[in-house]
């Protein structure tokens, strides 16, 4: 073995580590990962940096605004909603659910899509009495088995692509993975609706906002019976009050004279007769019983619908794997200025943490409660920090496309479609004619454009590439082959195959999607190069496979934005999704052993 495969085998193991522990975020550990292989010597400036102007990259970030143009025409979310409107059977409704958007996933990024509908299904849910975690899981697995389907369907299958051009390989067509993932995708939807629906959990409704949310808070009144000048909370701000670092509450709103004041901040002055409100963990509300000039007020008629003001709302939201508030205390995010709102709960694998809010330390997938003022949604799209899993469309800010610019921005991409179909135009060129189409019809502007691109998962992306190269060049992605294929040997090609499989399932569940695809990319092209087999199919394996994440929450995104809504445990998804990962593994080596 020489020094580069060993170091090659170093970096990736410790880049793994990494991406489990969650050390840091995980486009920073593969690019520290692509410049150790730069800073040695074994990968060239040209090498280094080919990812970021890839095709594949580059069609990811196009996409991402696409998905935003279609998203903001609202045409998904009537298109559920029309199709929710008349309940025959909560299975014949979990149908007519799953069939659309597992074919909108195909052509869309499926993350916009769950998180947009989520709210909507919800919804549903608790008008005809539903638990919504019969419906939330489904939502994310359908539109898992949407994105395997076509090129464009997830970014997996365009990083996969673009590796295959770089290599000087054919690279696929828009339709060539729906041949063998298209009969995972019917089976997977059928178990989804019959077994599946069986095994799904029948949790009471777990949405924070469901309640009064009386027990979030408590009030207290500012008395008014002493003189201006003793009353040592009068005339104060909140910070020199000593109410702002409080042990274990939280100060979310001020109610004076009628009028809702929040997210209240620290230089807010307090009045007489003021209503201060009070979140957290209400046990050690106590030590303000003895502050002169404050009166709790016990049995309080307030309730969070009633802190809304005409502006405000109360929205839920879902903290992403992306999000720069991970690992910390919130009392250090400078989450109320940041987003003009204040955290009224938070709420961690289905149960609500009891304890001052400013220490909570935040995870991904963990749910928070918010009173947000007039400029969240404007702060909140500006950021990749968290999922809004309340709708908002009837906030003041959020302006929704007319008939005509919706039917445009449908209508141009069903075209571009139709066009990469008949292999008229690639799909760089295509999406970049519709990206060019929504900017010159106004259809979405370049600030939002520019807020959709997520460039974490872009540099991830990017960063990947480089050291996909590295396995390759040093000789480690042969060793691994070499290693794989001996193991495999007693099972003959599928046993190759099944191995492969499973390797691409157990990266994509404890790392990322893309950072699996690329990891395995080398493997299985020097494994069909041993076997003098045709590498087209052992790649079509792990771009499924990169994608089929069923098992946890943490391993794809659109299983962690339904899983604080649908009030899951981790267990769940492993019950559910084993069964249906099991149907997509058979079905997918079937159908390349078919072909």
């Amino acid at each position: 073995m020489t020094w580069e495969i060993a170091f090659s085998f170093l970096v990736v193991i410790c880049m793994i580590i990494g991406l489990i522990t969650e050390i840091a975020r995980p486009y920073i550990i593969v690019f520290v990962a692509l410049i150790s292989f730069f800073v040695v010597g074994i990968l060239t400036p040209t090498e280094t940096f080919a990812g970021f102007s890839n095709e594949g990259t580059i069609v990811v970030g196009l996409l991402f605004i696409v998905a935003g143009a279609i998203q903001k025409s609202g045409f998904v979310e009537r298109s559920i909603s029309f199709l929710l409107a008349t309940n025959k059977s909560e299975r014949h409704s979990l149908f007519k659910l799953l069939l659309p958007i597992t074919g909108v996933s195909a052509f869309l990024n499926n993350t916009p899509i769950v998180v947009t509908l989520t709210p909507i299904v919800r919804k549903w849910c608790r008008e005809n009495k539903v638990s919504p975690s019969k419906f939330l899981i489904p939502l994310s697995y359908a539109s898992i088995l949407g994105g395997i389907v076509t090129l464009m369907g997830t970014s997996t299958n365009l990083v996969i692509h673009g590796l295959m051009i770089e290599r000087g390989m054919e690279g696929y067509s828009l339709f060539t993975l729906a041949k063998y993932s298209l009969p995972a995708s019917i089976l997977g939807i059928i178990y989804l609706v019959t077994i599946g629906y069986k095994l799904l959990p029948d949790y009471k409704a777990n949405a924070l906002l469901d309640d009064n949310g009386k027990e979030y808070l408590t009030e207290i009144i500012v008395e008014d019976n002493y003189p201006y000048l003793d009353n040592p909370f009068v005339n104060k701000s909140i910070e020199e009050a000593g109410l702002r670092r409080l042990e274990g509450v939280f100060l979310i709103a001020i109610i004076r004279n009628g009028e809702r004041i929040y997210p209240v901040k620290k230089t807010t002055k307090i009045h007489a007769h003021d209503r201060l409100i009070f979140t957290g963990n209400l046990s050690k509300i106590a030590e303000l019983q003895n502050k002169k000039g404050l009166t709790i007020k016990t049995g309080t008629n307030v309730t969070l619908e009633k802190l809304r003001n005409g502006t405000g709302k109360l929205i839920e939201v879902v903290v992403s794997h992306q999000s720069s508030l991970l690992y910390q205390k919130i009392k250090d995010t400078q989450f109320r200025a940041k987003y003009d709102s204040g955290i009224v709960a938070v709420h961690r694998h289905n149960e609500r943490i009891d304890s001052k809010i400013g220490d909570i330390i935040l995870k991904p997938g963990d749910t928070l409660l918010l009173l947000a003022g007039t400029d969240f949604h404007e702060r909140s799209q500006q950021s990749n920090d968290f999922y809004v899993v309340t709708s908002i469309h009837d906030h003041p800010l959020l302006n929704k496309l007319d008939k005509t610019k919706s039917w445009i921005a449908i209508g141009t991409l069903l075209v571009m479609i139709a066009l990469v179909s008949f292999d008229v135009l690639s799909m760089l060129k295509a999406m970049s004619i519709s990206v060019m189409v929504y900017l010159a019809c106004k259809i979405i502007t370049a600030q939002e454009a520019k807020q959709h691109v997520q460039i974490n998962v872009l540099l991830l992306i990017a960063s990947a590439f480089g050291v996909g190269q590295a396995l390759f060049k040093t000789g480690a992605a042969d060793l691994l082959a070499n290693q794989l294929i001996y193991l495999s040997r007693p099972f003959g090609t599928i046993g190759v195959l099944l191995f492969l499989y499973l390797l691409t399932v157990i990266f994509t569940e404890i790392i990322t999607n893309s950072a699996a695809a690329v990891l395995m990319f080398p493997i299985a092209v020097e494994a069909a190069t041993r076997l003098g087999e045709d590498p087209m199919s052992f790649l079509i394996l792990i771009t499924i496979g990169a994608s089929a994440s069923f098992l946890s929450p943490i391993g794809y995104q659109t299983n962690l934005i339904v899983y604080g809504p649908g009030g899951y445990k981790f267990t769940d998804y492993v019950k559910v999704g084993l069964p249906l990962s099991l149907i997509v593994m058979v079905s997918t080596i079937f159908m390349i052993q078919l072909w």
